[in-house]
């Protein structure tokens, strides 16, 4: 584990943090004037080895300020919870963009509370993950503890809290209201979703591709269907990964689970000419990565109870599960993501794949 502190008077600026993988979605602005979560657990940091903000390698993609990207830019910032910083001292006067809170915008909005050199950006405004940044330029790391790499079936035995449910209630900015509440798909569902679909072309060879049963069905098959068509010998796609049988021979296309400490994909032992994205043979298996919350929700999805439940019902009582609820619209692909991702993929050098994606409409739907 590590703790951050000031490079220029060694003052502790954060608790003890364990490494993780950034979350595919931290530098995506999400909906108008909604209110977002924190983006980083208690106790985990996350480097992000990009930037953040527009740039011209990116493609537009929606946001605010025709980006759909928060604004600024900086390689290598540490990315850490709000309440995870210790000694630093807010400087709201460096902000003067924001609309409900802070952007960061302006350059550091935070001081170390030692020396007073400029550490870090608070972010909290609406439509953004509420983080803080701390420059790679004024924070170094300091070792003060070893972190065990969690194990996979150790991973598996530790869902609770682990699994990313695909609905949420959306919260807007002002009065609280019911009206203001509904339900939507989960922004990381939305963002994972897009990059699943640009590994599923790019795996699909060019071939129809059959889907499993459910939320994968409901997201991609309708897009699916309109880019590939149907035909004979489709490629056949399946959930794969810790605790689950193997797949059977007959699998082209698994879905695995990333790691939430390394982003590696789980390896499935006993396939032979398996690829993620590079070094393609035709025929050969494909593993499409998924965040390892929303793989776990699809191999054991939780039960919706609008309210918390305790206590043991009688003999002979069966208690009344409502079914979950409906999303108020259909699947949507986020664009950006689906572009970012299809770019970095050595298959879409083959023109086969640059005119599949050509196909895609701007604005991608998939199913309710």
């Amino acid at each position: 584990m590590f703790v951050f502190v000031c490079t220029g008077c060694g003052a502790e600026l954060t608790a003890p943090l364990s490494q993780v993988v950034l979350p595919v979605y931290a530098r995506r602005a999400y909906g108008n004037g909604v209110q977002l979560p924190v983006l980083m657990e208690r106790g985990t940091f996350a480097v992000d080895p990009e930037g953040w903000g527009r740039t011209a390698a990116r493609p537009a993609a929606g946001g605010e300020d025709g980006s759909g990207y928060e604004a600024g830019a900086e390689t290598g910032s540490v990315v850490v919870a709000p309440g995870d910083v210790r000694g630093t001292v807010l400087v709201p006067e460096r902000e003067s963009g924001a609309c409900c809170g802070l952007d960061g915008s302006d350059g550091p909005n935070m001081n170390c509370a030692a020396c007073g050199l400029p550490v870090g950006r608070r972010i909290d405004d609406c439509s953004l993950w509420q983080k803080v940044r701390l420059e790679p330029g004024t924070v170094r790391r300091r070792q003060v503890a070893d972190v065990v790499l969690r194990s996979w079936a150790t991973l598996r035995r530790e869902r609770d809290g682990a699994a990313t449910p695909p609905l949420h209630r959306l919260a807007t900015w002002g009065p609280c209201s019911t009206a203001s509440l509904w339900w939507t798909w989960t922004p990381e569902w939305y963002y994972a979703g897009a990059q699943a679909l640009a590994h599923l072309l790019a795996a699909s060879e060019g071939r129809p591709v059959s889907l499993p049963d459910g939320l994968l069905a409901v997201m991609f098959r309708p897009v699916l269907d309109a880019v590939l068509g149907e035909g004979p010998s489709p490629r056949r796609a399946v959930l794969a990964g810790p605790g689950l049988p193997a797949p059977d021979e007959a699998a082209d296309i698994l879905f695995v689970p990333a790691h939430p400490q390394t982003g590696e994909t789980w390896p499935s032992e006993g396939r032979k000419g398996e690829r993620e994205g590079e070094g393609n043979t035709s025929g050969a298996v494909y593993r499409v990565p998924l965040p390892f919350g929303v793989w776990l929700w699809l191999v054991s999805p939780e039960l919706y109870l609008p309210l918390p439940s305790s206590g043991v019902l009688p003999d002979g009582v069966l208690r009344d599960v409502p079914p979950a609820p409906r999303p108020d619209h259909p699947f949507d692909v986020d664009r950006w993501a689906f572009d970012d991702t299809l770019a970095r993929l050595a298959e879409v050098r083959g023109p086969w794949l640059r005119e599949l994606a050509g196909r895609l409409p701007p604005y991608v739907r998939g199913g309710a």
